[in-house]
C-alpha cells in the first residue's frame, strides 16, 4: 500500500472518498450544533447543591422546564448525527488506507457507540424530573429523588461518557494519522485533548463540549484535504 503521506507518490481522491469526506465534515458540524443546544437546555435543571426550597420553586413555576424537555429530545438526534459522522469517517479511512490495523479501528467503533449510549442514559437521568413535570400527570418526585437522579446522570456523563469520548478521540486520531489525513499539529493536539478527557474530574459542562468542538475541526480539515475527487489525496503531512 502506498504511503499516503509520501509527497512524491500520493494517490488521487476517489469520488467515493470525497463523498465520505464531505459527509464527515457536514455531519461533524450537525452533531456539534445539536450537542451544544441539547446540553445547554438540559443543563438548566437544578444542580446537586440547590436547596429543597429552590428545587420546589423551580419545578413549581409553569413553563420553566420546557427547554429541558426540548434538550432531552435533541440528545437522540445529536447521537444519530454522531453515529453518521463516525460511519462516514470510517468509510473514508477505509477508502484511503484499507490496510490499517484492526485494533484501533475496533476500539474506535466500540468507544463511539459506548459514548452515545452513555450520553443517552446520563441525560435521561438528569432531565427525568423535568420530563415528568411537562408530560406526566402524577406528583413530582421530591428533592431527594431529584438529586439522586441528577447524581446518576452526572456520574454517567462526566465520569463514564467523557472517558469514552476521550478514547474515541484517541483512536480516531490514530486512524486518521496513519491514513495521512490529519496534519501533525492537529494530531498532537487531538492526543492532548484525548488525554485531558481521560483524566478529567470536573463536572463542568465544558468538558463534554470538547468532543463536538474537536469533531468540527477534524471535519473541516478532512473536508479541505480529501473533499475534492481527482485531487492529490493529501497535502504535505507536516503542514
Amino acid at each position: 500500500m502506498t504511503d499516503l503521506r509520501d509527497a512524491g507518490s500520493r494517490p488521487t481522491v476517489s469520488a467515493e472518498a470525497a463523498k465520505n469526506a464531505r459527509l464527515t465534515g457536514v455531519l461533524g458540524i450537525a452533531f456539534a450544533v445539536l450537542m451544544v443546544l441539547a446540553l445547554l437546555f438540559v443543563n438548566r435543571s437544578p444542580g446537586l447543591g440547590v436547596s429543597d426550597s429552590a428545587y420546589e420553586s423551580f419545578y413549581g413555576q409553569g413553563g420553566t422546564t420546557v427547554l429541558i424537555t426540548v434538550g432531552l429530545y435533541l440528545v437522540p438526534f445529536a447521537g444519530i448525527a454522531f453515529l453518521w459522522h463516525m460511519t462516514a469517517l470510517r468509510l473514508l479511512v477505509r477508502e484511503l488506507a484499507p490496510d490499517l490495523p484492526g485494533i484501533p479501528s475496533t476500539l474506535q467503533l466500540l468507544s463511539g457507540g459506548l459514548f452515545v449510549g452513555l450520553l443517552f442514559c446520563g441525560t435521561a437521568a438528569a432531565g427525568a424530573v423535568a420530563l415528568v413535570n411537562d408530560i406526566g400527570t402524577g406528583p413530582l418526585p421530591g428533592p431527594d429523588v431529584g438529586r439522586a437522579l441528577t447524581s446518576i446522570g452526572y456520574a454517567i456523563v462526566f465520569v463514564y461518557a467523557v472517558r469514552a469520548a476521550g478514547m474515541y478521540v484517541m483512536t480516531t486520531t490514530t486512524l486518521l494519522m496513519k491514513a495521512g489525513v490529519l496534519p501533525r499539529w492537529l494530531g498532537v493536539l487531538s492526543y492532548l485533548l484525548a488525554a485531558a478527557m481521560l483524566v478529567a474530574t470536573t463536572f463542568n459542562p465544558a468538558v463534554v463540549l470538547v468532543l463536538p468542538g474537536w469533531a468540527v475541526i477534524v471535519g473541516v480539515v478532512v473536508l479541505v484535504r480529501a473533499g475534492r475527487p481527482g485531487a492529490p489525496a493529501l497535502p504535505e503531512a507536516a503542514s
